[in-house]
């Protein structure tokens, strides 16, 4: 097992600790903003549908039931503006963390071959390569990567943790580069439904493929746009050629969704009002930590979309994470998402609206 463990880097939320005490010992408590974790009720309709699929005492299917794939293909085409998405073009996957960080694995990388993704990501992401033993580098822009050995390109728009979107020129541009040297086009579009100062588009748009999903695959996931991030609920889309063999896979590996969790997210992809009325709260949330942060001296960079503030005092990051938890506030450190984010820090808007509150006049 230590073979394993030991191609992993030191889990970096474990270096919090010591600020979560101070943040903790606030007289009026701390205000939690350094992980990304809904905190508002999972809605009323998804819970329900859940619960009465709860008697499934027999084995779901890895590929989902025929009722989930069409809520996903319709879901992508209403939303996404998707064309001609067929069954064979989806695969439900156990939370999108689960399919990041094996799908190099799954993919049969390992020595030799490169994964790429952006110079501020998502941990994750290298975490995949290491599993697999694949060598791994970081881009501004992927079309300036050495293609010879790259086996997977990592796309996230809006990213996590900046909140920067790709324009749909620059995603065209991409994917036309990725096909173009054969490299396999992963975009992580997990945060696609949370754009405030701009409305991110999907590589599966025909405007930005072409009109075909060869050589490209979207991630999504209901954990944020439905508050179901226990319920481990997600889905992948795109290239048959890519999801046929990753189906059979992970049939073998028993990577199965739960049978009430099919039946809650055709629920969730059924319904836009909660994903509305969702959206209106973090908006609200979103403006009320803007404003006192910028009030603080804080600079906010990016953060056009996604559930996060990209902010800075222009020190390093954990200076200010110290700073905050005096405060009473635990944000995360910006070098958890790479060199690059040294001297920001994330904030996640994922509290309740009274503890946003409490922070904006902590600040």
């Amino acid at each position: 097992m230590s073979a394993v463990s030991d191609r992993l880097p030191a889990f970096p939320w474990d270096k919090l600790e010591p600020y979560k005490k101070t943040a903790a010992a606030h007289p009026e408590g701390i205000v939690d903003l350094s992980v990304g974790t809904p905190v508002d009720p999972v809605p009323e309709l998804i819970q329900k549908a859940l619960i009465d699929a709860a008697d499934s005492p027999g084995y779901p299917t890895v590929w989902g039931t025929p009722a989930l794939r069409d809520a996903i293909t319709g879901w992508l085409e209403r939303r996404l503006g998707a064309r001609d998405v067929t069954h064979r073009h989806v695969l439900p996957v156990v939370g999108s963390k689960e399919l990041v960080a094996w799908l190099p694995t799954q993919l049969g990388l390992g020595p030799g071959d490169k994964v790429a993704y952006p110079r501020l990501a998502y941990p994750t992401y290298e975490v995949g390569a290491r599993l697999a033993r694949a060598s791994y580098e970081v881009y501004d822009d992927p079309r300036e990567l050495d293609p010879a050995g790259l086996k997977l390109l990592w796309l996230n728009s809006p990213s996590n943790p900046t909140g920067k979107v790709l324009s749909k020129e620059e995603l065209t541009g991409i994917v036309a580069w990725a096909r173009e040297h054969g490299v396999l086009l992963v975009s992580d579009e997990c945060y696609l439904e949370l754009g405030w100062e701009a409305d991110p588009v999907s590589v599966l748009h025909p405007e930005v493929n072409g009109g075909s999903y060869d050589g490209v695959v979207a991630v999504h996931s209901l954990s944020k746009r439905s508050n179901l991030a226990g319920y481990r609920a997600a889905f992948v889309a795109g290239d048959p050629a890519v999801l046929g063999p990753l189906l059979e896979i992970r049939k073998h590996g028993g990577m199965m969704t739960s049978a009430p969790t099919q039946a809650a997210v055709v629920a969730a992809l059924g319904d836009d009002e909660h994903v509305r009325v969702q959206r209106e709260r973090y908006a609200a949330r979103r403006e009320v930590l803007r404003a006192a942060l910028l009030g603080h001296g804080f600079r906010i960079e990016h953060s056009e979309a996604s559930l996060y503030l990209w902010a800075t005092r222009d020190e390093s990051c954990w200076d200010t994470v110290a700073h905050l938890a005096g405060l009473g506030i635990l944000v995360a450190p910006g070098d958890f998402y790479g060199e690059a984010g040294r001297n920001f820090v994330r904030v996640a808007l994922t509290a309740t609206d009274e503890r946003i509150r409490a922070a904006a006049a902590r600040l």
